[in-house]
């Protein structure tokens, strides 16, 4: 932190002198508006509770973790909560990689305050049996690329991580029935956290003598900043937290403006997050749809392999020498019970099967026949009709011939 000062320092007069003379033209060096917020990109891991927010040249990573812990004697029905950052040299060469500095330790209460003191996580759901067991939240705030305004997109982070993230569905056994036994994702589906409200955190900066207000500062612009100011709100308009830091004190009605338009902010954020988070959700509830039908079309194929296996042993008048499920010690078993029967009982069995074979080969034969039979009838009624009477009555001299030749041989 004492070296982001330095750095500060470092900036000379006229850059200063700049920035602040482009904020009275509600100018900013991005382009933006006094009361303008960056590109805001929500994107989620492979697994449940990862995000990855990033909010313009800011890049925050937030992971959920949940583990079974002893509660508090103060508060044996309630599960814990908590938070904790990393801030890495490969996000701002002034971060020094080991002990968290100041700058770690107050994004963390800033966000851990807006969670716990709001109650928007229902930490009593989080209770297995009181005084002993209770599901214990663990969230790990990664900083990739510091743009400025870590706050808010740590906090946008949290809350995406907080929303898809589900924890392991545990039962009680045993003898005594306090017995805590958890159940993987494989045998029961994961519960998600209940999660009342989204507090949104939305981060003001003052410049000059605190006369000039601008959001979401950026990087340089924190370096020329007097002080500022994170409120947490949600869309209901209640104010979850506030912090005021650096400078001297804000005017009461500078704080009221600036309430009102995080409350804007706040709502617009919110919808961005839950869009994406039901997208995020409509996608892992199709991938598990899909596993569905290919388990189903398995077992029903495992089942025609059965009863194909079943059969095949049946008998052998079943036997195919072409399936797979055809097994060769019973096939032998089978072709030795036939090798020892007798031969009458050989000759009754073959005679069924002769003359299944002559039916048939006669039905072909008579389907054959029958049209050409058909066709020649047809054609000896188309002769019979071309000839007359007299065609069919023999001619005097022939009918003779063969009266004489009759009577010499006579």
């Amino acid at each position: 932190m004492e070296q982001r000062f330095a750095n500060s320092w470092r900036m000379t007069v006229n850059e200063k002198k700049f920035i602040q003379t482009a904020l009275l033209s509600d100018l900013r060096t991005d382009g933006r508006g006094p009361f303008d917020y960056r590109n805001l990109t929500i994107q989620f891991g492979s697994e449940d509770g990862s995000s990855e927010v990033q909010l313009g040249q800011t890049r925050v990573m937030g992971f959920v973790t949940s583990q079974l812990v002893q509660p508090y004697r103060d508060r044996p029905n309630e599960g814990t909560l908590a938070i904790f950052t990393e801030f890495s040299p490969m996000a701002d060469p002034s971060f020094e990689a080991g002990r968290p500095g100041e700058s770690a330790l107050e994004l963390g209460r800033i966000v851990d305050r807006g969670l716990r003191e709001s109650r928007a996580v229902d930490t009593e759901s989080l209770c297995v049996i009181a005084g002993k067991w209770v599901w214990s939240v663990r969230i790990d705030l990664h900083i990739l690329d510091n743009g400025g305004n870590l706050v808010d997109a740590a906090n946008i982070a949290a809350l995406a991580a907080l929303l898809t993230f589900r924890r392991p569905e545990c039962t009680l056994g045993g003898e005594d029935g306090q017995e805590v036994i958890i159940h993987p994702p494989e045998v029961r589906e994961p519960l998600s956290l209940i999660v009342h409200h989204l507090p949104i955190a939305v981060t003001f900066a003052f410049m000059g003598d605190q006369s000039i207000v601008i959001i979401d500062p950026s990087h340089i612009e924190e370096a020329v900043m007097g002080g500022k100011l994170t409120a947490t709100l949600n869309t209901n308009g209640d104010v979850c937290a506030i912090q005021k830091a650096g400078g001297e004190g804000v005017m009461q009605s500078v704080v009221m403006q600036c309430l009102r338009i995080a409350s804007v902010k706040a709502a617009d954020i919110t919808g961005k997050i839950k869009k994406a988070v039901e997208l995020y959700k409509t996608s892992r509830d199709l991938k598990k749809i899909k596993r569905h039908p290919d388990s189903e079309v398995e077992s029903h194929s495992s089942k025609k392999e059965e009863r194909k296996h079943k059969a095949v042993i049946a008998g052998t008048s079943s036997w195919d020498p072409y399936s797979k499920a055809a097994d060769a010690d019973e096939l032998k078993a089978g072709l030795a019970s036939q090798a020892v029967a007798t031969p009458d009982e050989k000759m009754d069995a073959i005679q069924p099967e002769k003359q299944q074979l002559n039916v048939m080969d006669e039905s072909p034969r008579d389907a054959d026949l029958s049209p050409s039979l058909s066709v020649a009838a047809e054609a000896g009624e188309g002769k019979n009709k071309a000839k007359s009477l007299l065609d069919a009555v023999k001619p005097k001299h022939k009918r003779k011939k063969t009266n004489l030749s009759n009577s010499d041989g006579s």
